[in-house]
């Protein structure tokens, strides 16, 4: 995310973290919580129903007038965004930098021979900012996915000035709000719900009250020195890294001009758009294979422009670990590099999450994608045909099996922990080969349920992405 406050005035960040959960107990929980609320509204009814009629109305208009005072407090924040005033210096470089490389550029490649030096220069720094980006401001700060040496974790940081997108204060708050809240019109900073245009660049050119800066969320952060001296001095580091350091970079190459204009705005432009991208096209386009409480996608063709950030529905649901592109074959350079910087111990503590829960998250939404199918055949009042009724009973058969295997997932999770709290040190290792033994077999019975699912599906004809 740009700069907030560019050159002095850091703007807010693009998105950081809430926890994603066991999803088993979460699945668990929402179904209780549902029956729990329907039981409790029943009785509600029911024993007001029995007072007398004077205290039920008094009952009823207590109930109206909470729910009027809810109303007008959200409309009032509502009106706060109608009325946000600009927030002019973000503004200005967001409306002026764009403008001013669509105009400039075309006419420079016209008019002048840009060196290949220049163009090297351009590609690196692309390399650069847009990876500290998703490396550093995101999976190491946002979301402590991983733990970096200073030399890299700094390396980062300035990469992430040159990108412009704010100090890592504003930047790393932002993001975790953002995860905090996502799609909350009111609270998410950047939120898709409010449409293209806000989530892309909009909340960044206005004072919006969703994007007030909380730093009680980067308790972690603002106990680093050098992140304290970056966000105090944080215009001075960008004008040094984008003016100072580009143009004796062009100075040493022969071309000042032309690298502050390729390597300098036109990378700068590339960079912001591209990164707010993750925003706004990875919260509107593509698949949604690990959840559907949100509105994140998986996106291969962003992962391109985005260094792997366009897995972005497995990373709003797993945040913290230090993979988007979590298949062998997704395109996620930010992976490859953190996993290569472990190599050499440059980077340690890379947070995963076991591919068991990975499969359970896939599996549970292929059982959410069927029952459309067969919400979708039976709405017609029609008598189903043989095909979509054998789906629809191989289904159940499947579902009621898949339930039976979460079952023994869930049991054998509390018999680990007793097993680690009674057995001495001695027999762990024999305990830890036991119980990978068990968990291997609960991930091969996923792995079936996982199979059998995609062919209950081709029986009808569906596509197989729908499992």
């Amino acid at each position: 995310m740009i700069a907030k406050k560019a050159l002095g005035l850091p703007l807010k960040g693009l998105r950081f973290a809430i926890k994603s959960g066991d999803t088993l107990v979460k699945t668990a929980s929402t179904q209780v919580t549902r029956f729990k609320t329907r039981f409790d509204e029943k009785k509600a009814q029911m024993a007001l129903d029995e007072q007398p009629v004077a205290k039920r109305n008094y009952a009823k208009a207590s109930e109206q007038a909470d729910l009027s005072a809810q109303e007008q407090s959200i409309d009032m924040r509502e009106f706060e965004f109608t009325k946000a005033p600009i927030n002019w210096i973000p503004a200005a470089i967001l409306v002026a930098t764009p403008i001013a490389a669509a105009v400039i550029t075309p006419w420079y490649l016209w008019t002048h021979e840009v060196s290949a030096p220049v163009w090297g220069v351009f590609g690196a720094f692309m390399v650069w900012t847009g990876i500290s980006i998703t490396a550093g401001y995101h999976r190491l700060l946002s979301h402590r996915a991983y733990k970096a040496h200073p030399i890299v974790k700094n390396f980062l940081l300035l990469g992430s000035t040159l990108a412009v997108q704010g100090s890592a204060f504003d930047w790393v708050s932002g993001h975790r709000t953002h995860h905090r809240h996502v799609d909350d019109r009111l609270d998410d900073p950047y939120s898709a719900q409010r449409g293209f245009w806000f989530s892309h660049i909009g909340w960044m050119l206005r004072n919006y009250p969703s994007g007030k800066f909380d730093y009680k969320n980067i308790p972690d952060l603002t106990k680093d020195r050098v992140l304290q001296i970056q966000h105090k001095y944080y215009g001075l580091w960008v004008v040094a890294m984008n003016v100072g350091m580009v143009a004796a970079i062009g100075w040493l190459i022969g071309d000042v001009w032309g690298t502050l204009l390729i390597a300098g705005l036109l990378r700068l432009v590339l960079t912001h758009h591209f990164t707010f991208f993750i925003n706004s096209l990875c919260h509107m386009f593509g698949t949604r294979p690990y959840t559907d409480t949100n509105s994140a996608r998986d996106n291969f063709f962003l992962a391109i422009f985005t260094w792997g950030e366009g897995y972005h529905n497995y990373h709003h649901f797993f945040q913290y670990d230090y993979r988007n592109g979590v298949k062998w074959w997704q395109y996620d350079p930010t992976k490859w590099l953190i996993a290569g910087l472990s190599k050499i111990g440059l980077t340690t503590d890379l947070r995963t999450v076991d591919d068991t829960t990975i499969k359970h998250a896939e599996v549970q939404m292929q059982f959410k994608a069927a029952q459309q199918q067969i919400d979708t055949a039976t709405s017609t009042g029609l008598d189903l045909p043989h095909a979509m009724k054998s789906f629809q009973d191989r289904i159940k058969f499947e579902y009621d099996a898949f339930k039976q295997t979460v079952e023994e997932w869930q049991s054998l999770k509390a018999q680990t922990i007793e097993m680690k709290k009674i057995e001495c040190a001695d027999r762990l290792r024999e305990v830890d080969d036991k119980l990978k033994h068990d968990y291997a077999k609960i991930e091969q019975k996923i792995l079936e349920h996982n199979s059998n699912l995609k062919t209950a599906f081709r029986s009808i004809g569906a596509n197989e992405k729908a499992a």
